[in-house]
């Protein structure tokens, strides 16, 4: 299959190196040069715009932090909406809010193109070892002609339904579950510090009992072992999230207390230094609430 590949960070370095790895032809292209080095030296071809990028591409991934730069990827002249060929894909596999998704359903349509959405859920280790899960939403016969490159670059992929919002919406509802999950250990590990319980003790209570799923290991260990500088996700990037989710509740007219609540705690942390750091570091914000110094 002929993909081109737009947004080559950490996890889609990962994703890049997997659909190589799968005999594909691959063309990628990143705003910072850089960062196309590993791809290429991996016989990826570099485009030098993202209407050079999409010549003769059937598919093209767009893996963006921000929906203001899928929007200008999309949307911007020499763009995908402008480039792609009648009949192509543009693959979404960052996690973007549903109005975003709205427009771009609505260009690629106008310009005979389609647009599926299938957001990744994981780490960027994850994503090196083609162990992400997947989230995929839009018309069947382009979901099928993608099934190629989810088995690559993921361990399991979830239908959400024909339309890309469907994709979207189960995405942040994930980060919306993950961030409120962090948030409670970070309380739960403040409220046993109080009582000098070590909070090895705590983590080992969780996870070998009820608690037992990636999240709570993961991140309750980052926790216990104040490894926040080694940031898989960020707060920032969080912070990012927290808004989409926000945002999908204002469209839906659902109210979430919940992530309100984990939204205030990310601010907390941002002002007090740590946009940086792994989103586990919410528990820092807690225990600097709880009169811990950390």
């Amino acid at each position: 299959m002929n993909v081109g590949f737009i947004g080559l960070g950490r996890m889609g370095s990962g994703m890049a190196a997997r659909i190589l790895e799968g005999g594909h032809d691959l063309a990628v292209y990143d705003v910072m040069p850089a960062s196309t080095a590993s791809a290429a030296a991996a016989g990826a071809r570099v485009a030098s715009s993202v209407a050079d990028l999409c010549l003769g591409r059937e598919v093209v991934i767009t893996m963006l932090a921000e929906d203001a730069a899928v929007q200008a990827v999309a949307f911007g002249g020499g763009g995908l909406r402008d480039s792609l060929p009648a009949g192509a894909i543009h693959l979404a596999m960052g996690t973007y809010g549903i109005a975003t998704i709205r427009a771009l359903v609505a260009a690629h349509a106008a310009a005979k193109q389609t647009l599926v959405a299938a957001p990744v859920l994981g780490r960027p280790d994850l994503a090196a070892s083609g162990q992400l899960g997947i989230v995929s939403g839009g018309p069947d016969e382009a979901v099928a002609r993608c099934e190629p490159l989810f088995k690559i670059i993921g361990r399991l992929t979830f239908r959400a339904g024909t339309e890309p919002e469907a994709a979207s919406a189960i995405k942040l509802a994930n980060n919306l579950v993950l961030g409120c999950a962090i948030q409670a250990m970070g309380e739960a590990f403040s409220l046993v510090r109080k009582y000098d319980v070590m909070p090895q003790v705590l983590y080992d209570v969780l996870t070998e009992g009820l608690f037992s799923a990636p999240a709570y290991k993961v991140y309750g260990k980052i926790i216990v072992d104040g490894s926040y500088d080694r940031a898989g996700s960020t707060i920032a990037l969080n912070l990012k999230d927290a808004n989409l989710i926000i945002a999908a509740g204002d469209i839906a007219r659902v109210p979430l207390p919940s992530g309100n609540t984990f939204r205030d705690r990310l601010l907390g942390a941002i002002a007090h230094g740590d946009a940086g750091k792994d989103v586990a570091a919410l528990a820092l914000e807690q225990a600097r609430a709880s009169g811990l110094e950390s």
